[in-house]
Order: C-alpha cells, then structure tokens, then sequence
C-alpha cells in the first residue's frame, strides 16, 4: 500500500553504498553460518523462515543450506539483486521480493520462524513492522530481533570494529557510521519492549551481546 513515510531512516542502501555493505560484511560470513545453525536448530526441517531485510543474502543463502524454505524482503532493489547473484553462485534457492518491512508482501501466518538483524534500527515505522511480522507469523512461531544496543559504548564498538580485520579506512569508515548514525538509531531494551507490547506481542526475551541484543518474540 502507497504512504508517504519513507521505509527507512536516512540514506539508501543502493548503488555504491550498497555494494561497500556488502564488502565489508562478507567478512561476517562464520557468525552467518553459526546464527543459520542455531535458528535450523530450533525449527522443522520443513520449516518456511522469512528474513527480513537481508541485505546480500548471506543470512538467507545459509539457512537455505540448510535446507530450509527461505523468503527474504528488502526495501532495497540493489540488495535483492545481489542477494539474487549470491545466491546463484552458491547453487542455492531464494524467495526474494522488494518490500517494506511495515507492509511485508506475505499472506497472514505464512511463515514459521522470522529473522531480522542489523537492519530494525532503520525502519521508520518500527512498531508497524513488528505488527506486520506478527502478522505473517504461525500461532507458535516466533521473531528474532537482532541488533546493536543505544547504550553500547564506544570502546565497545571500537573493540568490534577493530576484530573485524578490515584496513584502516574501513574501520575509521565504520566508526564514523556507528558514532554520526547507528547509536543514534539505536534502541534501548525498554523500547523493544514498548514497541512490542504496541504490535500486540507479548513480553519478548531479551538477551544482550557485547555490542547489542537478541530479542526472541513468540506468536
């Protein structure tokens, strides 16, 4: 459905940007693995796992090594693409579609498990993606919310960004992000748990990490 309000906070992931994003987080591609592992763990073999703005995929091309069955909805078009090339030359099967995470492209309870991480401090209606989440979610099935923390410090991100193993000018790239753009997006655990008791979930469990949290939501 057409609004006015743009999908998401700041500027686009398209283009140049877009492809840098996808550079710098080919790196993460363990703790991709290790996350599909534990969400495979947790769910039916034949389970349906949607991923909500996946990004380049890596996520998705993981779990659907899995052999699960993945759809993925991003707000950006460069990102599907992507997403779409990744997941060809591993030889594996997405459901990619362009959408807005307030308004997902899913028929109610068409889904068994969600994942969302790194992307929900960008939405710009946050309370409606999550109603939209719980929407498309099985009775039983549950969301997982990942993502950075407001009251992470910088010392924190700094011990992350330099773990990565990147050059100087991307970590100095990627503190910039984090301090002019990314803590300010960010949430507290008190909002996640507003913002979930708003889309008529119940109280999510919040576990913290060492620079943000993982918020399991049950349906």
């Amino acid at each position: 459905m057409p609004h006015a309000t743009k999908a998401y906070k700041g500027f686009g992931m398209e283009g140049g940007v877009a492809r840098w994003y996808e550079k710098t987080t080919r790196r993460d591609r363990p703790e991709f693995a290790a996350l599909a592992a534990r969400i495979a763990a947790r769910v039916p073999a034949s389970a349906i796992v949607l991923e909500v703005a996946p990004g380049p995929g890596f996520l998705a091309i993981d779990l659907a090594k899995r052999g699960l069955d993945v759809r993925a909805v991003d707000i950006s078009r460069t990102f599907v693409e992507m997403a779409q090339r990744n997941a060809a030359a591993e030889n594996v099967k997405l459901r990619l579609e362009v959408g807005d995470a307030a308004a997902l492209p899913l028929a109610d309870k068409s889904v068994d498990f969600i994942v969302c991480r790194a992307a929900f401090k960008n939405f710009s209606r946050p309370i409606q993606a999550l109603a939209e989440m719980r929407r498309v979610l099985r009775p039983g099935g549950t969301a997982l919310l990942i993502d950075m923390r407001r009251d992470v410090s910088i010392a924190a991100i700094k011990h992350y960004i330099d773990g990565l193993g990147h050059g100087w000018l991307t970590r100095w790239l990627m503190m910039l992000v984090f301090r002019t753009s990314l803590i300010k997006r960010a949430y507290t655990q008190d909002d996640i748990r507003r913002m979930a008791r708003e889309a008529g979930w119940g109280e999510p469990r919040i576990e913290t990490t060492p620079i943000g949290f993982e918020a399991w939501l049950v349906k």
